[in-house]
């Protein structure tokens, strides 16, 4: 099953399909197409046939309209005519008169293959050539001649010759034109059987089964030993002669009344759908292999830049991030590969950001590492300080003590937590008490004022966000001047999920020009507090934008009018929870 698991394949599958259907398509069309098309061919066939038993019978009535015709000619020969009238008035017929009539009747027989002989009787049934005294009723039966006087001079066909089995005859009545066409006497034609043979012309393959009746039944010409078989027949139909079928035809004359049955072998008929099943065998396997080919080769365009990007994936999970640069003919596999290329692109992209967030988290870490030295060391130094101050009963002095030691607590812990994340009301505390700080320095000059709902204490915010703004308020806004300086910190919800935080002073400000050139550094990151020991604008406004990107934040901004101060602030998102982190 594994070694056949390999080969299940997209392109196999579609390849599959795709025969899969074809063959169906193609068998349905073989199928009906030979079924219709023999049904057809045998149809053709048969109207062939029936075609072919018109034409034996159209000619069957030329050969018996010529024997017609001549037969005809002897009668109303003159010289015939001259002697059956002298009998006629009561004459008796001489010798001569009599052999004249065998140079009569083989100058007429000669000019038909059919006619053996003719045979002449008086009106009173005596034979008058040849030379004998045989009567008309010792040659045929009464019956015949009463229908040769009932049809006027019309020729009648007898059927097969009593005396010679081997001939057929025909008798008409000799009407004497002189005499106002009175019977004259009778002309008896004997016929060669052969003369209405069937003729198979060039079909030395022929092997139709053909009969020629006369309207009594009697059999007149045939082919084949099955005549009598096929006179029992009636119609149109499908017969079985010797155990093989047969599709059999008929055909009556209007003029003789003579009846042609032609039977035709089925093996004969369906030799031209066996021609036809050998073409459509041929033309499906040439359209299978057509198709096949075909549907390889489609199913290769459609799989083709899917094994690439397959193959690329693959690359993926070795640490190879790369954007497959194929083209297709299909939109769907170009959506497919310019998707996956966005998402290479975003995950790249959010790759750069870790790596970037997290070496600004690392410059922080290593400054608070460098800024705190050996914090057991500077606590337990602090915590001395401040029983000695208390034991002085310098009780201002150990309070900034203490502010001092929750401060670097403060700071230095962030070394301890990576990414830690606070409230701002911690924030604002750790604010707080380093302004606490500076106030031993600046004393009355310095004051603060914070302004912080209570509905917005709970959000969170990076740990140092807040702080070194207050750092850089108090050192250019509040530091360069004489007279007492305020910084104000004050939170304001400016939409239901945001908060907008800002940190302002009333120090001495700043032109456009010099704002500008602020603003530009800082997003250089080429920014820092004037001093160098706290954490740069740029480090803040980098820090935002890292942890805040995508939720519609803009990092830090500044507002500064020249003789009234500066205001540095930026947008939080609304989020409470804690422990977790945005992005």
């Amino acid at each position: 099953m594994q070694r056949l698991g390999r080969y299940n394949t997209l392109r196999n599958q579609i390849l599959i399909v795709f025969l899969i259907v074809m063959v169906i398509v193609l068998g349905f069309v073989a199928v009906s197409t030979y079924h219709f098309g023999g049904q057809i061919l045998r149809d053709n066939a048969e109207r062939q046939l029936k075609q072919t038993a018109v034409q034996a019978s159209g000619k069957t009535d030329t050969l018996y309209g010529q024997i017609d015709l001549l037969t005809n000619q002897v009668a109303t020969n003159q010289s015939v005519q001259q002697l059956l009238t002298r009998l006629y008035d009561g004459e008796e017929a001489t010798f001569q008169q009599r052999q004249s009539l065998l140079t009569i009747g083989n100058t007429f027989q000669a000019y038909s293959d059919g006619i053996q002989s003719f045979e002449m009787y008086s009106a009173e049934n005596q034979r008058l050539f040849p030379l004998d005294d045989t009567y008309l009723y010792d040659r045929i039966a009464p019956y015949w001649v009463v229908r040769a006087d009932y049809e006027k001079g019309r020729q009648i066909w007898v059927g097969q010759d009593p005396e010679y089995p081997g001939s057929l005859l025909a008798i008409r009545r000799i009407s004497l034109i002189e005499r106002s066409f009175a019977s004259g006497g009778y002309l008896v034609i004997r016929i060669d059987p052969n003369y209405f043979r069937f003729s198979d012309g060039e079909r030395s393959e022929d092997r139709d089964a053909k009969v020629l009746a006369d309207s009594n039944d009697n059999v007149i010409t045939t082919n084949t030993d099955f005549a009598e078989a096929l006179l029992d027949q009636e119609g149109e139909q499908r017969i079985s002669l010797n155990g093989e079928e047969y599709i059999l035809v008929q055909e009556t004359s209007p003029v003789t009344g003579w009846t042609t049955y032609i039977a035709t072998p089925m093996t004969a008929l369906a030799s031209g759908a066996s021609v036809l099943g050998l073409i459509i065998l041929l033309s499906a396997l040439l359209g299978m292999l057509i198709f096949g080919a075909a549907s390889y080769g489609f199913s290769t365009v459609i799989t083709k830049p899917i094994f690439k990007l397959t193959e690329t994936m693959k690359k993926a999970r070795e640490g190879q991030l790369q954007k497959n640069k194929i083209k297709s003919s299909s939109i769907e596999i170009n959506e497919l590969n310019q998707t996956y290329n966005q998402m290479v692109e975003q995950t790249n992209h959010l790759i750069q950001v870790v790596y970037e967030k997290e070496i600004i988290q690392n410059r922080a870490e290593l400054k608070a590492l460098q800024a705190q030295i050996n914090p057991h060391f500077l606590f337990n130094t602090l915590n001395a300080l401040y029983w000695l101050l208390e034991e002085k009963e310098e009780s201002e002095l150990a309070e900034h003590v203490v502010t001092m030691s929750e401060l670097f607590r403060y700071t230095i812990s962030n070394g301890q937590k990576k990414n830690e994340w606070v409230t701002l009301q911690d924030e604002l505390d750790h604010a707080e008490r380093y302004m606490s700080v500076m106030k031993m320095r600046f004393g009355d000059r310095l004051t603060w004022k914070i302004v912080l709902p209570d509905q917005v204490k709970s959000i969170q915010i990076p740990k140092l966000m807040i702080q070194p703004l207050v750092e850089n308020a108090i050192m250019h806004g509040i530091e360069g001047k004489v007279k007492p300086g305020e910084i104000k910190i004050e939170v304001a919800e400016v939409e239901s999920d945001r908060v907008l935080v800002m940190v302002s002073d009333d120090g001495p400000g700043m032109s456009d020009r010099l704002l500008n050139q602020v603003t530009e550094a800082m997003k250089a990151e080429g920014i820092s507090s004037k001093r160098g020991n706290g954490v740069a604008l740029a480090n803040v406004h980098h820090r935002l934008l890292l942890h805040f990107e995508g939720h519609g934040t803009n990092g830090l901004q500044i507002d500064s009018v020249e003789g009234k101060g500066t205001m540095v602030y930026f947008e939080l998102p609304y989020y409470e929870s804690k422990g977790e982190r945005l992005g």
